[in-house]
């Protein structure tokens, strides 16, 4: 299947190590270069900004997906190629599922965490079957990754983690994985 577009999910804030904003940074750049349309919550600020600013500036096309009621909290980006303002959150999240190919997860808080587990969930029910991945910047997710080890190990899944999953330690290894 071909990725043309790529949902990414990450944290309005910037997170303690610079390195979290790098690779945003680096990811909005090689996914503008490559032609991968980004979907994304529509922030300017933190990781969100960063990935966005950072595309942006490499001609790259960017969807930005924003709930009414964030749109003040989140600093809403007022320089996408296109902007889509839901309801809800509810109505977000469906929106950003229904215009992506995949999936790349980036450090961020809670809203990021029910974003890829609902994701994933969907994937397990066979709702969708894009790729998942997740870009593991300074080893954010390998806790979220034993984590989910447990869970398969102690029989609360029904299907293997690793093959909905991938763990990506660079941007460029998420770019080998969807180009």
């Amino acid at each position: 299947m071909s990725i043309n577009s790529v949902a990414v999910f990450c944290g309005s804030r910037s997170g303690n190590n610079p390195q979290y904003e790098n690779d945003a940074k680096q990811l909005g750049k090689l996914l503008a270069m490559s032609g991968i349309r980004i979907v994304y919550g529509a922030g300017n600020k933190g990781i969100m900004g960063c990935i966005a600013n950072a595309a942006l500036e490499y001609g790259g096309n960017i969807t930005g997906v924003i709930p009414r009621i964030l749109i003040e909290w989140e600093v809403q980006h007022t320089g996408l190629t296109e902007l889509i303002v839901t309801d809800t959150m509810h109505q977000r999240k469906k929106l950003m599922y229904e215009l992506c190919d995949a999936a790349i997860i980036l450090p961020g808080g809670y809203g990021t965490m029910d974003e890829f587990f609902e994701m994933l969930t969907w994937n397990q029910l066979s709702i969708h079957s894009k790729k998942i991945l997740l870009l593991n910047t300074a080893g954010f997710f390998y806790p979220l990754q034993v984590y989910l080890q447990k869970m398969e190990e102690e029989g609360f899944l029904y299907n293997y983690v690793e093959p909905r999953i991938g763990f990506c330690e660079t941007p460029e290894e998420i770019m080998e994985i969807i180009t």
